[in-house]
């Protein structure tokens, strides 16, 4: 059967010999095959250049007739939703990111993850599941990874094949492509959400309690130093963002990341953001570079997006040096494995600290390490609220007051527990109570669930 044939028939070309799904992949494979043929005859015959000179509504409308020209010339009778579909479809090629612009839209996918031009799975509230979007093949997957890029001045090809970018909302995206991934170009998206979220938003989804959100909110506002620790996709960015909304408006905040991704919504916010180095492996300007000239910058606050290598000792010394408040965040299983990350990274920074000043450093710097969590129903927590209190010796010593304990799983997979406070009164509370916000003591009562 011809593809015109195909889509003209009402059963859209259902063969009985086929099963369902092949039938399904072929007339994928048939729509992306004549999705690609309009494209290219795009590329011939629109002036591209049009597109820098027009408002994006009036360039729809242009590609929209081109399409059905397009449709007319080539003598294919689609249904008036085939056409609809076809001119949307290329609409989101030329103007956006192709066949993820229907997944970027949707409200209930948080990651896209594509494993080559014909695979693409999506995660919905915490599962991971296949999508039904593809690609036509290496070639297009490829100028839509280096569209992504290329908005934000970075590269992808043989000579670099690994990129972290971001999209025009801060969603984050790495792209990995051959001759390190074998199976055609790898690209991740982290999505953020339109709305950002709020305590409130976390509160009713059950990440964390009232209790522990106020705590949260007056340590921010009294200018405690904080580490938010996790795994891969456990939510401490969102946990960033969300705890940076309780910084007063009157402060100047300086944020440093990879791939520019927190949403600050004060009014004096400056934004830094590493730079790779070009083709000639020049021009590099990392994070470690941008604390220290942030220093430079009279910040109120500093924030890290997230610490991952030498820069750490320039954090730990910024907190040590008047910019109180600062955050950042750190990957780590728990809260005392991010306590011995930071002394391993302070190793890759190429200084031989003695081990007893190094972490009298870390105890001076950081009064708080906030464990967030990816449990296994997909549902994101605070597990853990851990306080820094001191040396005992050599040791660190902390004291943790609040956690999650998990009871047990139901039958749906729902994973069950309950927040409390471990009935210890933190030792900031009295820094917090003589700088204007105390603390009351039912916020620390263990037998509230």
């Amino acid at each position: 059967m011809s593809l015109r044939e195909m889509l003209n028939s009402p059963n859209l070309g259902t063969a009985p010999q086929e099963s369902p799904a092949v039938e399904t992949r072929r007339i994928d494979a048939d729509a992306l095959r004549l999705k690609s043929e309009i494209h290219l005859e795009l590329l011939k015959k629109f002036d591209l250049t049009v597109m820098e000179k027009i408002s994006d509504e009036e360039l729809r409308q242009r590609l929209a007739v081109f399409v059905e020209e397009t449709l007319q010339e080539k003598k294919l009778g689609l249904s008036e939703s085939q056409r609809k579909t076809l001119v949307t479809a290329i609409q989101n090629e030329v103007m956006g990111l192709g066949p993820l612009e229907p997944l970027l839209a949707d409200d209930s996918v948080s990651d896209i993850l594509v494993n080559g031009p014909h695979t693409v799975y999506v995660e919905r509230r915490g599962k991971l599941e296949l999508s039904n979007v593809h690609f036509t093949n290496d070639g297009h997957l490829m100028r839509i990874i280096e569209k992504i890029v290329s908005r934000i001045g970075r590269r992808v090809d043989e000579s670099s094949p690994m990129v972290d970018a971001r999209l025009p909302d801060g969603s984050r995206v790495n792209a990995i492509i051959a001759p390190l991934a074998l199976d055609g170009p790898a690209l991740s998206i982290r999505k953020f959400s339109a709305v950002p979220l709020s305590v409130d938003n976390i509160v009713e989804y059950g990440s964390l309690t009232k209790e522990m959100a106020i705590m949260l909110a007056a340590m921010v506002k009294t200018k405690t130093n904080m580490i938010i620790s996790g795994g891969t996709g456990s939510g401490k960015t969102t946990m960033l963002n969300i705890m940076s909304g309780f910084i007063p408006d009157d402060e100047r905040i300086v944020t440093i990341e990879d791939a520019a991704e927190l949403r600050l919504q004060q009014p004096h916010v400056v934004r830094l953001e590493t730079r790779p180095p070009n083709i000639e492996g020049e021009g590099e300007i990392n994070q470690r570079a941008l604390i220290r000239n942030s220093l430079r910058m009279r910040p109120d606050r500093v924030i890290v997006g997230e610490v991952r290598g030498a820069e750490v000792l320039d954090m730990l010394q910024a907190m040590n040096t008047g910019h109180e408040g600062s955050m950042a965040t750190i990957h780590a299983n728990s809260a005392r494995d991010a306590l011995t990350r930071l002394e391993n990274m302070v190793g890759i920074s190429g200084l031989n600290l003695p081990v007893r000043p190094l972490r009298q450093q870390i105890v001076s710097a950081i009064s708080a390490i906030i464990q967030v969590s990816r449990l296994s129903d997909g549902k994101r927590k605070v597990l853990s609220i851990l306080e820094i209190t001191g040396m005992e010796e050599d040791v660190i010593s902390t004291q943790e007051i609040f956690k999650f304990h998990q009871t047990g799983v139901a039958s749906d997979g729902t994973v069950l527990g309950r927040f409390r406070a471990t009935g210890i009164r933190p030792r900031f509370a009295e820094k917090l109570a003589a700088r204007g916000t105390p603390l009351p003591d039912h916020l620390f009562d263990p037998d509230r669930s």
